[in-house]
């Protein structure tokens, strides 16, 4: 699975446990339903801002998108985690520095 899939289900479930409808996600964040679909379903991946407003209103921290509860999607996202910094080194120095603001928190 794709991390653009296991990061849009995760937003798809907090909205849900927070009782927000796509409708309503979409409105707050200035963009179209389909939008708010498309970003759940993983075909596309929210715009930095557009993440931050998604963050905002839904009350979370950036690394909660990364707290994935299912066992088996933790290990494919691991996976292809590990498979993408072995291809890419800025995304790995960038994973790097992402990891050391937030190792303290666990």
């Amino acid at each position: 699975m794709q991390i653009k899939k296991l990061i849009g289900k995760r937003i798809q479930e907090i909205r849900k446990k927070k009782k927000i409808t796509q409708d309503s996600l979409a409105e707050l964040i200035g963009v179209e339903t389909p939008s708010i679909s498309n970003i759940e379903t993983g075909k596309y991946f929210p715009s930095a801002e557009n993440l931050d407003k998604i963050l905002e209103i839904l009350k979370i921290e950036p690394h909660e998108l990364f707290l994935c509860e299912y066992n088996e999607d933790s290990k494919i996202l691991i996976e292809e985690m590990t498979n993408s910094m072995n291809k890419n080194k800025k995304l790995t120095e960038l994973m790097y520095k992402f990891y050391l603001s937030i190792k303290n928190d666990f």
